[in-house]
């Protein structure tokens, strides 16, 4: 396939979706909490439990995708820990740029883009990835999010057990064990994957209103640091790591690299504003966040293009 090729039927839906929730937020004043808390609490658990109770992929291979999304992590929270702490001297700002730089919007931009680009298999697996990036998120990113503050990182923590998504996980993988999965064109089942199936393009939409709210202009010339680590070091990481664990399923290993490139994750923005404080270099650190997603973002229309042709081709797996 050719990059344009690659670009129009991978990047090109997602983007315009995302533009088109864009441009809603920017002439008209839309709250996207409402719309977000719907995905989280009954959009999400359906497509991740609907997806992980029919899916074809190998208990191993199920198992490699939560070990190299937990390596992935591990690395690339070091590797921006050690930058941070050389360029940035405050706790906030250490604490924004690892959150920045290793944690991908696996969700609601990454789910779709691996569904574009490698079909089914593309969906499983990245669903599979968002769940235990969200587990590790909510524990460990919290703890990054609010270091010093023992007692809101202890609160943050126990959010963990209100995701709906770590529940639905549990579910699907209690009902495959004991063969209680309904059959896939049940009504039941038919229904999951209704519910769930509409979770993509309303992540597409809240992206684009949650970019539109970003105040960039200061703060452009804060997040380079942080855009290097995500677009740039953060794909030759999760290529290490899925060459060490080596996959079963070249697919797989192939949709586990991609979604490691993603852009950067809102739910960090979230984080800081809920549990740190400070500023990043001088601007606030909310506002240094959102101008990392909305940078990000952009930087991975090239970038994203490029990893799938070289995925395609078969240069990793």
């Amino acid at each position: 396939m050719s990059l344009l090729s690659i670009f129009a039927t991978a990047i090109l839906p997602i983007f315009a979706i995302s533009v088109v929730g864009f441009a809603l937020g920017r002439v008209r004043d839309v709250d996207p909490g409402p719309l977000n808390t719907v995905t989280v609490y009954v959009l999400a658990p359906a497509l991740v439990f609907h997806s992980l109770a029919t899916t074809e992929l190998a208990a191993g291979t199920l198992a490699d995708v939560v070990l190299a999304v937990v390596a992935y992590h591990a690395v690339m929270i070091l590797v921006a820990e050690g930058v941070g702490r050389v360029l940035e001297g405050t706790t906030t700002g250490i604490s924004a740029i690892v959150l920045v730089s290793a944690f991908p919007n696996s969700g609601n931009f990454g789910v779709p883009v691996s569904e574009f680009a490698f079909g089914e298999t593309g969906r499983a697996t990245a669903v599979l990835y968002l769940t235990a990036q969200a587990v590790l998120m909510y524990t460990v990113g919290v703890y990054v999010a609010s270091r010093g503050n023992s007692e809101g990182a202890l609160a943050g923590v126990r959010r963990v057990f209100t995701v709906p998504l770590v529940y639905a996980v549990l579910a699907a993988l209690a009902a495959r064990a004991l063969n209680l999965v309904p059959p896939t064109g049940s009504t039941a089942m038919a229904t999951l994957k209704l519910v769930g199936d509409s979770a993509i393009p309303v992540m597409l939409l809240i992206l684009g209103l949650q970019l539109a709210e970003t105040n960039y202009g200061a703060t452009l010339r804060q997040v380079g640091t942080a855009t290097v680590l995500k677009m740039g070091v953060a794909p030759l990481v999760a290529a290490g790591v899925a060459l060490v664990v080596g996959f079963s399923d070249p697919t797989v290993g192939r949709v586990f690299v991609l979604e490691s490139a993603m852009p950067a994750a809102i739910t960090p923005l979230i984080l800081l504003v809920e549990f740190g404080e400070g500023e990043v270099g001088g601007v606030p650190v909310e506002s240094f966040v959102s101008t990392a997603v909305l940078v990000t973002t952009l930087v991975s229309v090239p970038v994203l293009t490029g990893i799938i042709a070289l995925l395609d081709a078969g240069y990793l797996f």
